[in-house]
């Protein structure tokens, strides 16, 4: 097993599906690992709870969402452990790869990842935190990952949230083209949800960013 990354809720490490399943050479496909850890702080009962409840609850968030998008292939899911076992997905993270293509490709990447995204809200789902760390393209397609901010629900408020996450995650990474690629990211999703659709959740954003640069005049003031 080898370690992957350490977050504030869960560690992600690394094996083959046959070193935890069948010792068979004819099995030897990654997979990750990812158990949430538990919180020193928090009442034992209620921490036993929140992990194995939030496990439960982001497995069933990507299995629904793997109807309509592409992520990972959930094989198991440990409740004692609090962790999923899941497919390891091969591929570039969007984070580099957006900065090593043409204006072109990154523009009908952006695109696809709009549908993509799209195609998520239209079924009613929201990922939480959609920055490009957490996406991977492997052959030309987008697959989600980490759902674990993730819930169920077709509210403009929490789809606004989810796309102004994004804006944010490609104006601090993408600086020098985030406008352009924000502007492919909508376009693609318009396609899939419809432009009235896609209007409204513009006039969200803009809601939403007015209320966050409120929120810092009024801190500033009471400093």
């Amino acid at each position: 097993m080898a370690f992957i990354a350490r977050g504030a809720e869960a560690v992600l490490e690394r094996e083959t599906f046959a070193d935890r399943y069948f010792p068979s050479k004819d099995l030897e496909i990654d997979i990750v690992v990812k158990k949430r850890i538990k919180k020193g702080y928090r009442n034992e009962k209620i921490d036993r709870h929140l992990r194995e409840s939030r496990t439960v609850a982001e497995s069933r968030l990507i299995h629904e969402a793997k109807k309509c998008v592409r992520t990972p292939t959930i094989f198991e899911i440990d409740t004692n452990e609090c962790s999923i076992i899941m497919e390891c997905i091969e591929g570039d993270r969007v984070k580099e790869l957006l900065e090593t293509l043409t204006p072109e490709e990154r523009g009908a990447l952006c695109r696809r990842i709009g549908e993509a995204i799209g195609s998520l809200h239209y079924n009613g789902i929201i990922h939480g935190d959609l920055t490009t760390s957490n996406m991977i393209c492997r052959s030309g397609e987008i697959y989600l990952i980490d759902f674990g901010l993730g819930e169920f629900s077709g509210e403009t408020e929490n789809q606004g949230v989810d796309l102004h996450l994004l804006k944010e995650a490609l104006q601090s990474t993408h600086h020098a083209h985030f406008t352009e690629d924000f502007a492919m990211v909508m376009e693609g999703y318009g396609a899939v949800v419809g432009n009235e659709k896609r209007n409204e959740i513009v006039k969200k954003i803009e809601e939403i960013e007015r209320r966050g640069r409120y929120v810092k005049r009024g801190s500033l003031r009471h400093e």
